[in-house]
């Protein structure tokens, strides 16, 4: 019988897969094989506590192995063994980071039962130590998320901007304005400050001690506060104290100053440091030069107002003659640097703008440098009313 014009098939070749599938028990056998890990397999193992089971030959040195360390800068897989905190997460078109980071937060959870702290681009507050937070870990521009809960719900108006914390803060430079012209002496004032001063503070003070009453006051004056405040002294106790002292120790127009440029001057620095802080040079921890230039251009600005415009338009007020006024439009050099310089005593006067523009620049630069100024940590609160009037005073005291 003739096969010659039938063609004759071979027989199909054996194929044996390069990547076997794994037994379903891989302590049945030592010599099983497992496949690759995927870096999201990885994740999830580590987060359900499962230990990663590594291929045999991942003992082998790479170091000793140039053939391995050039197929490993070519493959993915996890050959050798690595630390699984050590994988960086690789770049995908298909899952968003947020999508990812959101499925981590789950899987953290159900392990745990405790949501993982996630970054919300503010500062974090800083680990508690053995004696409790202190205000002096935070900074105080920004302050950190997370501690009261109004500022959660109001990120942008409340915690970032302070909106509410800014507006009570400049409606006490326009209080001191009507109590001006309505013709209220200092010494009037200064009970009703020492009158609230003693409650808030002894508030303040207990709710320190009690933690319920800081939960309820906080749920009270959280949009007032910054979080730096949770566990620190508010800043209503340091402004209340800083307005007392130049009002009850300081002239009647020096005072007036000081608390307005505590008014205005503070807010323009926050404000204007958060906003353009950033493309300006850092002068210490949360004060930047385009704060300090704001603040410095509103010093300039109302003490050129009060002197200049307000106080000669209002006034005499009964009870004046009790409480002078320190610059009266005429600044002189002191006798003994009009001797040195050759000058008589009336070329040594000067007065009008020369005189008010004088004294609104270095009322500028007293401001500005009290809100820059770290003093023993103390509040800016307390600094600028009280640095500003000292700097103020002496420099009528030297050249008024």
């Amino acid at each position: 019988m003739s096969f010659r014009g039938k063609p004759i098939i071979p027989a199909p070749p054996r194929v044996i897969s390069p990547s076997p599938t794994p037994s379903e028990n891989p302590d049945d056998s030592q010599d099983s094989y497992l496949g690759p890990v995927t870096r999201s397999a990885a994740r999830r193992r580590q987060a359900n506590g499962d230990a990663l089971q590594q291929p045999l030959h991942e003992s082998v040195d790479e170091e000793s192995d140039p053939e391995l360390r050039r197929a490993r800068t070519r493959s993915r897989s996890p050959v050798k063994t690595r630390k699984v905190s050590g994988l960086t997460s690789a770049k995908s078109g298909r899952v968003s980071k947020s999508k990812q980071k959101a499925k981590e937060e789950a899987t953290e959870k159900e392990v745990t039962g405790k949501e993982k702290e996630t970054s919300n681009g503010h500062l974090a507050p800083p680990t508690p130590g053995a004696s409790g937070w202190d205000w002096r870990d935070f900074s105080r521009s920004p302050s950190p998320l997370g501690l009261i809960p109004i500022h959660r719900h109001f990120k942008i108006f409340i915690h970032k901007h302070e909106v509410p914390r800014k507006a009570l803060h400049v409606s006490i430079g326009f209080l001191v304005y009507w109590l001006y012209v309505s013709g209220t002496q200092t010494s009037a004032v200064t009970p009703f400050l020492m009158g609230a001063l003693i409650p808030i503070a002894t508030t303040d003070f207990l709710r320190h001690r009690y933690a319920s009453l800081n939960r309820f006051y906080v749920r009270c004056l959280g949009a007032l506060m910054r979080e730096s405040e949770y566990a620190g002294w508010n800043g209503v106790v340091f402004y209340l104290l800083g307005a007392w002292i130049v009002l009850y120790f300081f002239p009647k127009d020096v005072a007036v100053v000081a608390v307005m440029l505590l008014s205005w001057c503070d807010t323009a620095a926050s404000t204007f440091g958060r906003l353009y802080g950033r493309y300006t040079p850092r002068l210490r921890r949360g004060k930047s030069l385009a704060g300090s230039l704001a603040a410095f251009l509103v010093g300039v600005a109302t003490a050129g107002w009060f002197w200049g415009w307000l106080a000669p338009r209002t006034g005499p007020f009964p009870g004046d003659e009790q409480h002078p006024f320190m610059f009266t439009g005429f600044l002189r050099l002191p006798s003994f640097a009009s001797n040195a310089l050759g000058l008589s005593e009336s070329q040594g006067v000067i007065g009008g703008p020369v005189a008010l523009g004088l004294l609104s620049l270095w009322s500028g630069l007293t401001a500005a440098g009290s809100e820059v100024i770290d003093l023993f940590g103390w509040d800016d609160n307390l600094t600028i009313p009280v640095l500003s009037g000292i700097g103020i005073w002496g420099f009528l005291k030297v050249f008024g």
